[in-house]
């Protein structure tokens, strides 16, 4: 009997067969391990409120942008007249359901006087927009007809209704997306307003 033959009848693994296990192993945890890190990143999501998304243009100054107003105003709406004191920005549209859900709650703070609500109007045809406002009432300081929707991207809108708080110095201190309800403005924008004319 060979040497080879002898060591092989004692039981004694070869490198090669000695690893064969590990690589099993290995197979078998990989897409455990990629599982897991889905379930953790699916986790982490389902705690965010997806009408908070964060943007980049948070603590930064407004885009620079100069819009008409739309049809039958007189101020248009531009990055120089969100200088100088809090106020709202709402993208809103006529075609827009969502928008019209949150309009009484903006006429509301109009007629208190609580903060500067400036509109731009995004994608909409120019008396569509005119007769939405007629129709609800116009609770805009200002608005711009953002027609080919440009200025509104390089706000980094995704849909509308989105609104932002733009501090007095003309940055982006808070966006949603979607409608504001009354506990919203109450619990989360109300106190920020508050907050940025103190400092």
């Amino acid at each position: 009997m060979s040497d080879a033959t002898r060591g092989n009848s004692t039981g004694a693994l070869t490198p090669g067969a000695r690893s064969q296990p590990t690589r099993k192993r290995l197979v078998f945890l990989a897409p455990l391990a990629v599982f897991a890190l889905i379930a953790v990143f699916f986790a982490v999501g389902l705690t965010l409120n997806p009408r908070e998304v964060p943007s980049p243009l948070i603590g930064k100054a407004v885009p620079e942008f100069a819009l008409p107003p739309v049809e039958g105003r007189t101020l248009g709406l531009a990055s120089a007249d969100l200088r100088g004191e809090v106020s709202l920005v709402n993208v809103f549209a006529s075609w827009c359901v969502a928008c019209r859900q949150e309009h009484p709650l903006f006429m509301a703070l109009a007629r208190e006087r609580v903060v500067p609500i400036h509109g731009l109007n995004y994608k909409d045809r120019p008396e569509d927009a005119a007769a939405w406002l007629a129709e609800l009432g116009d609770p805009y300081t200002r608005t711009g007809a953002d027609l080919d929707g440009r200025v509104a991207i390089d706000w980094g809108v995704y849909g509308v209704p989105e609104t932002f708080v733009v501090d007095r110095a003309g940055r982006i201190a808070y966006k949603q997306i979607g409608p504001i309800s009354r506990e919203q403005w109450e619990r989360t924008l109300l106190p920020l307003v508050r907050k940025l004319r103190s400092q």
